[in-house]
């Protein structure tokens, strides 16, 4: 496995850590990550993302804790996490064991 792809299951699971406070499932699962772009040599890290609802009581708090998980990540030098709601987020974008976990399977 290269360094680039094992540093990108560390943040994954990083990402992992991140769970929405409305609902039993983490952010990564939930299929609220869209993009994970590393920058190398210094390793940045562009995390593209969007929410359940542009109204999401969270929309402050999910970004920047997805943001804190990253960063603790030693090799990762710098996190910028942009919020989008382009596509607009649906359930069917949740992995096949948060659609478990909620009952939609």
């Amino acid at each position: 496995m290269s360094q680039e792809s094992e540093l990108k299951e560390r943040i994954v699971g990083a990402i992992k850590t991140v769970y929405d406070p409305e609902i039993p499932v983490d952010i990564y699962e939930l299929g609220l990550i869209y993009d994970i772009n590393i920058i190398p040599p210094l390793n940045k890290v562009h995390i593209l993302m969007t929410l359940t609802s542009p109204a999401c009581p969270s929309a402050e708090e999910l970004p920047g804790e997805a943001k804190l998980a990253v960063e603790r990540i030693e090799e990762v030098s710098e996190v910028e996490v942009e919020l989008t709601f382009d596509p607009p987020y649906t359930q069917e974008m949740m992995s096949e064991s948060a659609k478990l976990e909620l009952g939609f399977m």
